[in-house]
């Protein structure tokens, strides 16, 4: 596959294939979740990343809070998030998270964040006072977080685990030969030492968290590195893998190389389970949070 140069002209939209398809669900519940969010002035990455199944998840009254803001200092070529001058980090969003969770009646709570390369600690401060805010009001809830790699910062991450998450994950996207393409800011190995430290971490502090990452196709990648990954992420210890097409939000953005059929996805699950996964979420809708408390529960 040839990469296009960053000063290319946008490529054009192209049609999706029938199982990227799907049909919008109807009623009033998505626009519950909408109003409680605005009224507490809430980002997800849901809304800031064009996830394509907002209308599900936001009709049964769940979706990913995403914190620290909704402009990110890195600029990966896959990403809708704005990349621009971060935002002030706000005092109030844990308890605000909290109020959220607690009137989306949640059960499993996902958090993630922008990458805040700016702050001291990555941000690592913020995610644990979100942990203890929500743990507050709902002590029942499984708590998972999806982090930045907070550029290796072994203190901010132990300041994260110290919290406590139910799951810690960290994506790594794709496979090493595309992230000068995709993740320029990015380090793969960076990001599997994150994995590995934060099962550590955990395990020093005779804690149970369980370890998530996520990868998209459809990037130009084959499936023997993509396997390859798979063996990278369990020496690192991550215990629970999702897989999903990546759709291009923009013509500007990192062009989709190919639409992956579902008997592939199947496939790659068939490898990913052989692996010693516990839990593997494969699909053309799948996404990090996609289902979150389904797949912990699978577990």
């Amino acid at each position: 596959m040839t990469e296009p140069a960053p000063d290319s002209a946008p490529a054009p939209r192209r049609r999706l294939p029938p199982w990227l398809k799907k049909r919008l669900p109807h009623g009033g519940a998505v626009a519950q979740t909408r109003a409680i969010l605005d009224e507490l002035g809430l980002e997800t990455v849901c809304r800031s990343a064009h996830c394509p199944n907002l209308p599900e998840c936001f009709a049964r009254h769940t979706a990913t809070f995403m914190i620290l803001g909704s402009r990110c200092t890195r600029n990966c070529r896959f990403c809708a998030v704005d990349h621009a001058a971060p935002d002030a980090v706000r005092d109030d969003e844990p308890e605000a998270v909290a109020e959220a969770s607690a009137r989306m009646k949640l059960r499993h709570v996902v958090v993630t964040s922008v990458t805040r390369d700016d702050l001291p600690d990555g941000g690592a401060g913020h995610f644990a006072r979100v942990i203890r805010a929500v743990r507050s009001r709902l002590p029942e809830a499984v708590i998972e977080v999806l982090t930045p790699d907070f550029q290796g910062d072994r203190d901010a991450l132990a300041t994260v685990i110290e919290a406590e998450p139910a799951v810690f994950n960290h994506n790594v996207e794709t496979v090493p030969r595309m992230y000068p393409a995709l993740r320029p800011q990015a380090d793969y190995g960076r990001s599997l030492d994150v994995l590995r430290w934060a099962r550590q971490m955990a395990a020093s502090r005779s804690r149970r968290i369980f370890t998530k990452s996520g990868l998209m196709v459809g990037c130009g990648e084959r499936a023997d590195e993509l396997h390859a990954v798979f063996d990278d992420l369990r020496a690192a210890g991550c215990e629970i893998l999702t897989i999903g097409q990546y759709l291009a939000p923009s013509g500007g953005h990192y062009p989709v190389d190919r639409f992956v059929p579902p008997e592939e996805f199947a496939d790659h699950e068939a490898e990913a389970r052989r692996r010693g996964f516990l839990a593997v979420a494969s699909g053309p809708f799948v996404r990090s949070s996609y289902n979150a408390q389904s797949l912990f529960e699978s577990i």
